[in-house]
C-alpha cells in the first residue's frame, strides 16, 4: 500500500496561517509568563526591605504597592466593612477592614486586619477594635476594581461581597488613601493574618502557552493527515 503528499494551494495557505497565528499567540504567553516573572521576583526582592512610613498627604498608589509599610494612628471603628465569602482552610468567614486616621491629619487609609470565621448566624461577628493609637505593620496593596459579584446587592449594611476602593470612598465621609495594607502585626484582636503571597499569574500564562503549543502540533497533524492519499496500486 503506497501513500502520496498531495496538498492543495489553498489548504496549504490556510494551515500555515494558522500555525503561523497559534504559534505567535503562544510566544506572547510566554512573553507574559515572563514579565510576570520579573515581577514576582521584584516583589520578593520590595518584601525583604524595611518598611516604608506611609504619609498623611495623598499618595500614588503604584510607588507602594507590594511594599512593607508602616503608618501610626487610630482606628474609626465605626466604618469597619466586613468581606463576605472569605474562606480560611475550609471555613467560611469575613476579612475586617477598617479605616485608619493617619496621625492627627484628615486622611486615613484602609486595614485589612485579618479573617475571622462567620459563626452560626448570618451576620458578621463583632470584632473588637483597638481605641489606642498604634503603629500598623503590613504589606500595601491595589484592590482590583474586577470582581464577582453574586448579585446586584453588592452590600448588606457592613457586609460587602468585596472590596472595591472607590465604592468605599464614596460611600463613607472620609479622605481615604487609594491603597490598603494587610496588616502584619498583632494587635490583640483574635483575628487570622495568613495572608496569601501575590500571585501575578505566572502559572496562568504557561498554561495558556501550552494549549497554543498544543494547538500548533495539532494543526500540522491534521495538515498531514488531510493531505495524504491513498495511491491505487496497479496490477501486475
Amino acid at each position: 500500500m503506497l501513500f502520496e503528499f498531495k496538498p492543495k494551494l489553498l489548504s496549504s495557505i490556510a494551515a500555515a496561517a494558522m500555525f503561523v497565528l497559534v504559534l505567535s499567540l503562544g510566544n506572547w504567553q510566554l512573553n507574559r509568563a515572563s514579565e510576570k516573572l520579573r515581577l514576582q521576583q521584584r516583589i520578593e526582592e520590595l518584601a525583604k526591605q524595611p518598611p516604608v512610613r506611609l504619609p498623611a498627604s495623598e499618595v500614588n498608589a503604584e510607588d507602594y504597592r507590594y511594599r512593607p509599610v508602616e503608618v501610626e494612628g487610630r482606628f474609626a471603628g465605626s466604618y469597619t466593612i466586613y468581606i463576605d465569602n472569605r474562606i480560611y482552610h475550609g471555613v467560611p468567614g469575613y476579612h475586617v477592614i477598617t479605616p485608619l486616621q493617619i496621625g492627627n491629619s484628615a486622611r486615613y487609609v484602609l486595614i485589612e486586619r485579618g479573617w475571622i470565621a462567620r459563626g452560626d448566624e448570618r451576620r458578621a461577628p463583632l470584632v473588637p477594635t483597638p481605641e489606642n493609637t498604634l503603629i500598623i505593620n503590613g504589606l500595601a496593596a491595589i484592590p482590583s476594581n474586577k470582581v464577582f459579584e453574586l448579585s446586584t446587592q453588592t452590600e448588606e449594611g457592613n457586609v460587602w461581597q468585596n472590596l472595591v476602593l472607590e465604592r468605599y470612598r464614596k460611600a463613607v465621609p472620609l479622605a481615604i488613601q487609594p491603597l490598603v495594607i494587610e496588616q502584619r502585626n498583632d494587635t490583640g484582636d483574635g483575628l487570622v493574618r495568613d495572608w496569601e503571597k501575590p500571585d501575578v499569574g505566572i502559572n496562568m500564562h504557561r498554561g495558556y502557552a501550552f494549549q497554543w503549543f498544543a494547538l500548533a502540533v495539532a494543526v500540522a497533524v491534521l495538515y498531514v493527515v488531510v493531505n495524504v492519499k491513498r495511491v491505487p496500486q496497479k496490477p501486475h
